[in-house]
This record gives C-alpha cells, structure tokens and sequence, in this order.
C-alpha cells in the first residue's frame, strides 16, 4: 500500500481510503469488522464517514472499531444533509454545525475529526458564517483539517479566498464524484487542486456498481443501488452509459483483472486524486477493491480505458485547443 501526502497539508494517507457508509446499514457489526480488519490489515490508514450514514450507526460502529488505534488513523466526518425532522437540523449554518460536530465526537468515541467536510454547498447560508463556524472548531481542536465534498471549483475557490482574507483554515481537500463515465471533475476541480495543491479523495469510483462486470447492454443484476434507487438510476441513467460499462467488463477480462479492481486504478492514478473512497457490503468486494493497487496502470492502458467514454470539453468549451488546433500558447 502506497501513501500518499493529502494535499499540502503534511498527512500521509493510504492510496485507498475505505468509505464506511455500509457500516450498520448493508454491513453488520460483523460484517463491518471483518471489513475493517480487512482494510488495516491491507495498510488502510484512512476511513471516510458522515453523520447521516445509517442514521449516525455508521460512526458508531467505526468509532468502537478504532478504539485501539486511534492515533493510527486518518478520520473524516461531514455535516448538511439532516440529522432528524427538526427545521433547522440541517445544512451549514453556525446553528447545526456546532451541534453536529459534538454529535459525530459522540458517536465516534473521539476527541477530533482528522478531516471535517461541508458535505455540499449551502446556498442560503453565507459562506463567512460556515466558514468562521468551521475556524473556531479547528482552533478548539475539535477538527484539525477542512473539506468540500460536492462543491463546484468556483465555490472552493470562493471559500478559500474568504479563509485567506479573514486568516482563517483553508478547505484543504476536496471530495467529487469521479469514475469513467462521471468524467466532469477532469474540466475544473482536478485541475484547480492539482493548482493549489489540494487534496482529493473522489467518490464513487465504481459508479454506484456500474463498471463492477454486472451491467450491460442486455443485462442487470435483479438487486443493487442502479435497480433500487431512483437517485442511482437518474445519475447514471444517460446515453451509452450502458454501452460503456460492457466495453470496460470487456476490456478488464481481456487483461485478467477484476472490473472493479480496473476502476478504482483508473481513478487512483490520474495524477489530481489522492485516494478514491472504496467502499464495499462484505469481504469478497473489498478483496476487489484491495487487489487494484497491484494493476500496473502505464499511460498507455490508461489512455485505452479513458477512451471509452468522452473527455469532456475543457472548462472554455474550446476543444481545439485540447487537439493543438489554435492560435497557439506560450
């Protein structure tokens, strides 16, 4: 297992961070802590989690599972989305921030969050007030480290200009949705952290189990997140999505490795990630996601996957400057 620098802040973190939002929900406490020993076992120092995953059960759980070794290991939590019916028991204001974050200190069993994220954009609560909520727990000790999960480049770069301006704790990692056919963060947010040097650990490298060998054009498995949930079903629902997954299932037979195995490398090795969150419901996914840090992913392969499915145009929609077609550059 490689380590990895998170951004400029100095941490070092595993390759592959393990998502835990199974934890008491598709896992058990069992299942959840052969999981776990699974991942140490393997060099995972870093875990990824938030407050709304199974009602709060997935901190809980991680929090009795990393009693022991603490100290060992790289925490993050998020806060937004709601934590009960209350009206005022979600988003980023000052109110539930303060709240959430003694809640999920809570239910993790822990004095501090490694990595504390603003789990998606709050458009009514001014960014000061979010911002000089998240300063004064980083300066309590509470939360050593700022994320943005779900957030544009724009609104990072907004929230980082007003972090400067008032002296405050930067957002130091990012946390996008990225996998071979949710290609847009490759337009800004990659290249604005590879900039500013940020940390990324991406989201949903497998697309919610679509580039796991189980879909195709003429097949799809009778249970998962793409045929139960409507979310799923919505994001990946568009044209030759399907198309793609069964040129990648393809593509990876033809190499002898496993298709989820295949994606998480894609994703690992474009030179902006950190380390995608890999997660998993029992021992035998995880052993997929484990075995891709063992693909040789040379340009060439990578080249060959990422052609796949369209590279979406660069952030001034002037493609030709991608294919070296213009007035030319410095």
């Amino acid at each position: 297992m490689e380590y990895r620098f998170l951004g400029n802040t100095g941490v070092r973190v595993s390759e592959l961070c393990y998502g835990t939002m199974s934890f008491g929900g598709d896992a058990d406490a069992d299942t959840s802590q052969q999981l776990y020993r699974a991942c140490r076992d393997a060099g995972i120092n870093f875990f990824d989690c938030a407050n709304v995953y199974a009602g709060g059960e997935s901190e809980r759980i991680l929090g009795k599972l990393m009693s022991s070794e603490r100290n060992e290991l790289v925490i993050t939590s998020k806060v937004y989305f709601p934590t009960s019916g209350g009206p005022n028991s979600r988003g980023s204001t000052r109110y539930h921030i303060v709240r959430a974050v003694e809640d999920s200190l809570r239910r993790l069993n822990t004095d501090r969050i490694d990595l504390y994220f603003l789990h998606r954009f709050d458009e009514v609560t001014p960014l000061e007030e979010s911002l000089r909520a998240l300063e004064d727990l980083v300066r309590s000790g509470k939360v050593l480290y700022l994320g943005a999960s779900n957030f544009a480049a724009w609104q990072v770069a907004k929230a980082n200009g007003i972090a400067a301006l008032h002296g405050w704790a930067p957002i130091a990692c990012l946390q996008p949705m990225y996998n071979l056919v949710k290609r847009q963060a490759e337009v800004e947010i990659l290249p604005m952290a590879q900039s500013e040097k940020l940390g990324v650990i991406s989201y949903s490298p497998l697309g919610g189990g679509l580039l796991s060998g189980k879909y195709s054009k003429s097949h799809k498995p009778e249970a998962g997140r793409l045929v139960e949930n409507e979310m799923y079903q919505t994001r990946y629902g568009g044209k030759g999505v399907l198309e793609a997954a069964e040129e990648f299932t393809s593509l990876a037979k033809e190499l002898g490795v496993h298709p989820a195995s295949l994606a998480l490398r894609w994703v690992s090795t474009h030179p902006g990630i950190t380390a995608p969150i890999a997660g998993a419901r029992n021992t035998g996914q995880l052993a997929a996601a484990l075995a891709s840090v063992d693909i040789d992913m040379d340009d060439e392969l990578r080249a060959r996957i990422s052609d796949l499915t369209p590279t979406p145009p660069p952030a001034t929609d002037r493609s030709e400057e991608v294919k070296g077609v213009s007035y030319g550059a410095r």
